[in-house]
């Protein structure tokens, strides 16, 4: 049985003003089509599958661009395990589960055997097997979504917590009493083929420079000392940075995408996973990814570093970029230096300025003309404001400002 191991979709996802859905789903695609280069049987997507900022409209594109690219994968008997992560809304995803129950019945008892050629979303520890279509044994699949206390705390006692560090403690345990169970139902066979998908912080992991729109405090870490010892593969997500951990078969495959600037050297990618009777059958593979690079830029001095940009950054315009920029009043025009790096880096994704006055006494001339004008200032305030807002009603909101600053100015 060969599996592709990913995690972290983020679909429907935004950096900053920059909606990534086209990003996000070429990033689908690839999938999809590594899923039919190696004959995969089962795709694996550890979790965090949507994303929090994405509405109702796009969550409903997002299940159709599914459907695009992996019909051909489900109708040939591929199937697709995933479960729910941090960032995925916990009732969206409850709905879309009782909805894929009305189609088809969905996962029933612990250890049961399920159909292949279809997709499967578990929302709670789930203990699923399936057939391999090579040699016809039985493969077993746990399944962990992350940690919550809707997920894991059942009742009001289980609830009640007085601070975060004991709400995490209660849920370390839940979550590891919940893998011991699954593990001791009548059902698993230790001797068996067996695959553990979880979402969730082990010890020992590298997270890169911070976590993904979480604090480390508000983060729950499980130990997974004896995981390399349960399963023959461990199918990891949460932590963005691809990585092995105790061993070469528990990993972490990353993000499909960059997501942020702290991944900005990341190497993207999907694991390749070969599972036989005996178990694991050579080392899990690495197969990588495109990425979208995301970087930060620094102008200095406008009338030097425009043109030196526009020379060494020819082939920008998909890159995420960040822009902070030190012009001088007087001599640089702020209006135009925006528009030159609008053309050269049209898809950045935050920008902020100083004026060169404000730095130092020695960086601004000695005749200093206004930093801005009343309507600068407002549309600068407002596009800074309406950064994560959707592109519609930002450009909506920014068009009535200035119906408003032209009566003004009249």
């Amino acid at each position: 049985m060969k599996l592709l191991h990913t995690a972290d979709w983020h679909l429907g996802d935004r950096l900053g003003r920059i909606d990534r859905t086209d990003d996000l789903r070429r990033a689908v695609e690839r999938v999809g089509a590594i899923c039919e280069q190696e004959a995969v049987d089962v795709l694996l997507v550890a979790g965090d599958l949507f994303s929090e900022l994405a509405r109702p409209d796009a969550l409903r594109e997002t299940i159709r661009h599914w459907q695009d690219v992996f019909r051909e994968f489900l109708e040939g008997g591929g199937t697709i395990l995933t479960l729910t992560g941090n960032h995925d809304n916990e009732n969206f995803c409850q709905t879309l589960v009782h909805a894929m129950s009305l189609a088809a019945p969905t996962v029933g008892k612990p250890g049961e055997l399920i159909p292949p050629g279809r997709l499967y979303l578990a929302t709670d520890p789930t203990f699923v097997k399936l057939a391999d279509r090579e040699h016809g044994t039985e493969v077993q699949f746990v399944l962990m979504p992350y940690p919550t206390p809707n997920r894991l705390l059942k009742g009001d006692a289980g609830q009640k917590y007085a601070s975060p560090d004991e709400k995490n403690r209660l849920l370390v345990k839940a979550w590891s009493d919940a893998l011991a169970a699954l593990r001791a139902h009548p059902s698993y066979d230790p001797a068996a083929p067996s695959v553990l998908s979880a979402h969730v912080h082990m010890f020992g992991s590298t997270i890169g420079p911070s976590l993904f729109r979480l604090s480390a405090e508000e983060d729950v870490v499980v130990n997974g000392d004896d995981l390399a010892a349960q399963f023959d593969y461990v199918a990891l997500g949460h932590i963005h940075k691809p990585q092995a951990l105790t061993a070469p078969h528990v990993r972490y495959s990353g993000s499909i995408e960059r997501m942020d600037l702290g991944e900005q050297a990341d190497q993207k990618g999907v694991v390749l996973v070969d599972l036989g009777p005996g178990g694991l059958r050579g080392e899990p593979a690495t197969l990588p990814l495109p990425a979208t690079p995301v970087y930060e830029i620094t102008v200095h001095d406008p009338g030097l570093d425009v043109p030196q940009l526009r020379a060494d950054f020819p082939d920008a315009k998909t890159d995420l970029v960040n822009l902070h920029i030190h012009y001088t009043a007087g001599k640089d025009v702020l209006e135009d230096v925006l528009a030159d790096l609008d053309a050269i880096f049209p898809r950045w994704y935050a920008r902020d300025w100083q004026e060169a006055g404000a730095l130092g006494d020695s960086i601004a001339g000695p005749e200093v003309g206004p930093a801005r004008g009343f309507g600068e200032t407002v549309r600068d305030y407002l596009q800074q404001e309406l950064t994560n807002h959707a592109e519609a009603e930002r450009d909506a909101i920014v068009a009535l400002a200035d119906e408003l600053l032209k009566e003004f100015e009249n």
